[in-house]
């Protein structure tokens, strides 16, 4: 149900389910949630695609899968959205940069799967992204947290209680989607060979400080950033690049 390969030092999973417009399914969210385990062991990885089979992203639950959970015990989806759950925070916590390249639709928990991605890179018209479970009696709850740390609440509600679908340069503009491209894979490739020049040590300490600091005061920020800054002193990549940057100089 995903296919892998590696680019370089970057890692592209795809979703392999073009028949069912790479919906989610348990087997599928397992089988992701081992392959990011195994990338964030690699040290050779430096950073991480996502995309889809075919002319889809991924068009969240299939048919079949929501036939299942309505008919599930609540311990039964209990267990299952708490798989879903560690599936994204996986991504959102995943040490490298992650990019999603949205080739056509995200939809549902589609759109929540490119929301946990650092960036997202789009075609214009071609992807469309949007939050339909409120058409369907269900709710965006899971995916909404990563949805409103993204673009904030006020367009956060504008998408979840709407449940309208908004094309690739609609999301540009509402900052959920950070480029726009023709060629989404292309240009994810470009970004991420552009990405994977930075330090990997500053990369991984700069994105655990972003996820940290926006749960904590100001204070409580500004004392867990000295930390970092202290850290982040020492490491073999910042003496590196002082020597470099001061060889330059010279």
């Amino acid at each position: 149900m995903i296919k892998s390969e590696i680019n370089n030092n970057t890692a592209i999973i795809t979703l392999n389910r073009p028949e069912k417009r790479n919906a989610l399914h348990p087997f599928l969210v397992e089988q992701l949630k081992n392959k990011l385990v195994e990338f964030e062991k690699d040290d050779a990885i430096k950073s991480l695609i996502i995309t889809g089979e075919g002319n889809t992203f991924c068009a969240g639950a299939d048919l079949e899968y929501l036939q299942n959970i309505s008919k599930n015990s609540s311990i039964e989806n209990f267990e299952d959205s708490k798989s879903l759950a560690e599936m994204f925070l996986m991504i959102y916590e995943f040490s490298k940069p992650t990019i999603a390249a949205v080739n056509g639709a995200a939809i549902a928990g589609g759109c929540g799967l490119a929301s946990v991605c650092d960036f997202v890179v789009s075609h214009p018209e071609k992807s469309k992204f949007g939050y339909s479970e409120v058409k369907i009696g269900f709710i965006p709850a899971i995916v909404s947290i990563f949805l409103i740390k993204k673009v904030g609440e006020g367009l956060a509600k504008q998408l979840l209680l709407e449940g309208e679908i908004i094309s690739g340069k609609r999301a540009y503009e509402i900052g959920f989607v950070n480029y726009l491209a023709e060629n989404v894979l292309v240009e994810s490739i470009n970004l991420s060979e552009k990405i994977n020049r930075n330090s990997v040590e500053s990369l991984r300490l700069t994105k655990q400080m972003i996820n940290n600091i926006s749960n904590l005061s100001v204070k409580e920020a500004v004392n867990h950033c000295i930390n970092l800054n202290v850290i982040s002193r020492s490491t073999e990549d910042f003496r590196n690049g002082i020597k470099s940057f001061l060889d330059k100089d010279k």
